[in-house]
């Protein structure tokens, strides 16, 4: 897979992640528990899709092919990096929510 392909991936995964969480959080508070723990492990699998896009960057730099750092590449961490912790805040909320 080209380069930019990778990116383009990482960036998508990462804001379905982020969507997915965001979603929970509004079910939660609205008691439907459910379908908010449900949002949250599909936000996990968007995460585990994007980090394989990560992984796989990682793998070309190692395998000696120079991966150019573009501001293209840095958004896209950026995306990945607060999608994780949109993730792992809405994990939180949810079980506030359940608790109340």
């Amino acid at each position: 897979m080209k380069y930019e392909e990778l990116i383009f991936k990482l960036i998508t995964q990462s804001g379905d992640a982020k969507s997915f969480a965001m979603e929970a959080i509004q079910l939660a508070k609205n008691k439907d528990f459910d379908k908010a723990r449900d949002c949250l492990n599909k936000a996990s699998k968007q995460l585990e899709l994007a980090h394989r896009q990560q992984t796989e960057l990682i793998h070309m730099e190692a395998q000696g092919n120079k991966i150019e750092v573009t501001l293209l590449l840095i958004h896209a961490q950026d995306h990945l990096m607060n999608a994780i912790t949109t993730k792992d805040l809405a994990s939180e909320i949810v079980d506030l929510y359940s608790i109340r």
